[in-house]
């Protein structure tokens, strides 16, 4: 799957979004080492603590499905800024996928590419509890 197809996928999995309170609707989708897609949409509760991230859904998807190894991960949202995974999401990708690349997207057919490690270059990690 090409990057601009993994966008693509994104931008539809965007449509499925709950943002009742931020408007601010958010797409990702993941790519396995085995070539698997995994998508996810933000999902927004009252009680904003309980709200997921799309990236955290496509992940947990993912890991509850059985993977364990990440390639790409595109993450999709109109607004004045290019998205990127919030705190969270770049933890939780830290501990799952660490050398992913994250390819960022404002405009469909439009993405930047970053590694996460760009996003989060000194993590906290499971080395740190070993």
């Amino acid at each position: 799957m090409t990057d601009l197809d993994l966008i693509s996928t994104a931008w539809q999995a965007r449509k499925h979004a709950s943002a009742q309170y931020s408007n601010y609707l958010v797409g990702a989708a993941l790519i396995t080492v085995s070539g698997k897609v995994f998508t996810g949409c933000n999902v927004e509760s009252s009680s904003y603590g309980l709200s997921i991230c799309a990236e955290r859904v496509a992940l947990f998807k993912a890991i509850s499905e059985g993977e364990r190894e990440f390639v790409r991960i595109a993450i999709v949202a109109e607004g004045k800024f290019t998205p990127v995974p919030c705190g969270a999401c770049r933890q939780l990708l830290t501990d799952y996928a660490p050398g992913i690349e994250i390819l960022l997207s404002g405009k469909p057919g439009q993405f930047e590419k970053v590694l996460l490690s760009d996003l989060l270059p000194r993590p906290f990690s499971g080395d740190f509890l070993r």
